[in-house]
């Protein structure tokens, strides 16, 4: 499994806005503890409001690894990039990046790497060498967040769910399957480059063996309604075993998104599709609430809707961003 060294130097390059730094912003916001300071070329008006270190003084000050901390459409790292990000794995610090471009193509960042022995560390490119599942039940108690789409919240419900479940003293760890979650986390397996044989096998790995009352919160991935990503979807699920999901909805689209011709499924249909799937490996699955996206809903269209969901289902509804977690956690903890 993939783990990275801690504490960040978040780099942003020279980014005009603020939504292409999302992965900067994400890991201030939820690994606050993790992040030592940010750096920038002079030209960047983009600001975490974090202290500025450049990476000679990140790594003296302890830091382990730069981050490219940013996003952008078409996921193209910037050459012009490459002399703080050489002076950074002079200095000993890994660099860490999700972008599409690979750090190996840069010829002057793979040398500065040997003669360091510092890592280049492609989060989106880099696959395990994984077992294929053993179907073993193991110890410990799991719960996966899963969508009746793609990028519609499961990363941010299990993060505001492990978060909650240590504000109230329960034993959590957050684990990872997307680049960003990786990074915040510091470690996690890249569901979606995993060879599809494995994908079942590296979530057992992911979530190993553990304390009868510990919960893994499993960040999922994709959708079972998703005509692209259903597969890697469905390794997650079997090699997760999860003994409850966490359904992540967004009530305005009708379709998948930039697939028109695949209607969105009824809440209903899709938690009895998962636990039908996930029974498999864990007969006692059960959903314990639904995660809605509401930022496109007023006050009043929200609470509405939350109550009439909630009504027709029996399970609880949140939004993570609105109101918290706290009723996913009381069904959880409830049996």
């Amino acid at each position: 499994m993939l783990v990275l060294r801690k504490p960040y130097l978040l780099y942003l390059g020279d980014v005009l806005t603020k939504a292409d730094a999302k992965t900067a912003f994400g890991l201030r916001d939820w690994c606050r503890a993790d992040v030592l300071a940010e750096w920038s070329l002079p030209a960047c008006p983009v600001t975490l409001d974090l202290p500025r270190l450049a990476p000679a003084a990140a790594a003296e000050a302890g830091a382990g690894s730069i981050v490219v901390g940013v996003a952008v459409t078409g996921g193209r790292l910037p050459a012009h990039w490459q002399d703080d990000l050489e002076a950074a794995l002079l200095a000993g610090l890994d660099v860490v990046s999700g972008m599409h471009t690979r750090l190996t193509a840069f010829p002057r960042l793979v040398a500065a790497a040997a003669t360091s022995g510092a890592r280049l560390v492609d989060v989106r490119h880099i696959g395990g060498d994984y077992p294929c599942a053993s179907g073993r039940k193991r110890s410990g108690l799991r719960v996966l967040t899963v969508g009746t789409d793609c990028a519609l919240g499961k990363k941010y419900t299990a993060l505001a769910l492990t978060k909650e479940l240590k504000a109230r003293g329960v034993a959590a760890t957050f684990r990872a399957t997307g680049q960003t979650g990786i990074m915040i986390a510091g470690s996690g397996v890249p569901m979606d480059r995993t060879i599809s044989d494995f994908i079942a096998g590296a979530a057992e790995v992911l979530s190993p063996d553990a304390a009868a009352d510990h919960w893994d919160v499993i960040e999922g991935q994709g959708s079972l309604y998703h005509p692209a990503y259903a597969a890697v979807t469905l390794g997650l699920l079997h090699g997760s075993q999860p003994d409850a999901i966490v359904l992540c909805h967004d009530p305005m689209r009708t379709t998948i998104d930039e697939f028109p011709d695949f209607p969105i499924p009824s809440l209903h249909d899709a938690i009895d599709y998962y636990v039908l799937a996930g029974r498999l490996t864990n007969r006692a699955i059960r959903c314990v609430g639904i995660s809605i996206n509401s930022s496109a809903l007023s006050d009043a269209q929200w609470d509405a809707y939350r109550q009439r969901v909630s009504a027709q289902l029996g399970l609880p509804v949140c939004d993570p961003l609105r109101g918290g977690v706290g009723l996913l956690a009381d069904r959880l903890l409830a049996s």
